[in-house]
C-alpha cells in the first residue's frame, strides 16, 4: 500500500473574506490628500444604493465634530473629539510600522439610501466598511 497525499488534508486553509475594490480604494487616498475635496458618488451596498459626496477622513472628522458640537450636553462634546481619539490611538499603536495602509473605511456627506420599496433614507453624514461595497460608480442617480 502506498502513502497517497490527501488534498484536502494538506491543502493549506483557505479564509476568504471581501476585499476592498483597490481602485476605490486609491480615490479615497487621493481624497484624504485635500480634505477640502469631495465627489458625487453611488454605491452598491448591501442596503441597497447609496449616493452622495465621497469625502477623506480628515473631512469626515471635522463635519463629525461640527454636527455635534450643535448639541448641548457633556456627552456630545465627548463624541465629538471620539474620531481624533481613536486615530491617536491607531498612530499609537503603528508607531513602529512603516507601512501606509489603504483606507479601510469610506465616508459620504449628504448621503441618501436608497432600499427596496421603503422611501428613501437621508442621512448628513455616513460612514461604511469598503469591503462592503459591492459597486460604485461615480456620480448620482438622475
Amino acid at each position: 500500500m502506498t502513502d497517497s497525499a490527501d488534498p484536502v488534508r494538506d491543502a493549506p486553509a483557505l479564509v476568504t473574506h471581501p476585499v476592498p475594490d483597490l481602485q476605490l480604494q486609491m480615490l479615497i487616498r487621493l481624497l484624504d490628500r485635500e480634505p477640502r475635496s469631495g465627489l458625487p458618488l453611488t454605491l452598491v451596498v448591501p442596503a441597497g444604493a447609496l449616493h452622495g459626496e465621497v469625502i477623506g477622513h480628515e473631512a469626515w472628522k471635522a463635519e463629525w465634530a461640527r454636527s455635534l458640537r450643535q448639541v448641548e450636553g457633556e456627552g456630545a462634546n465627548l463624541l465629538a473629539e471620539f474620531p481624533e481619539t481613536v486615530d491617536q490611538g491607531v498612530k499609537e499603536a503603528q508607531a513602529d510600522e512603516d507601512v501606509p495602509f489603504l483606507p479601510r473605511w469610506i465616508h459620504l456627506r449628504d448621503a441618501t439610501l436608497i432600499c427596496g420599496g421603503a422611501a428613501p433614507l437621508r442621512l448628513p453624514l455616513w460612514r461604511g466598511r469598503l469591503s462592503d461595497v459591492s459597486g460604485w460608480t461615480l456620480g448620482r442617480p438622475e
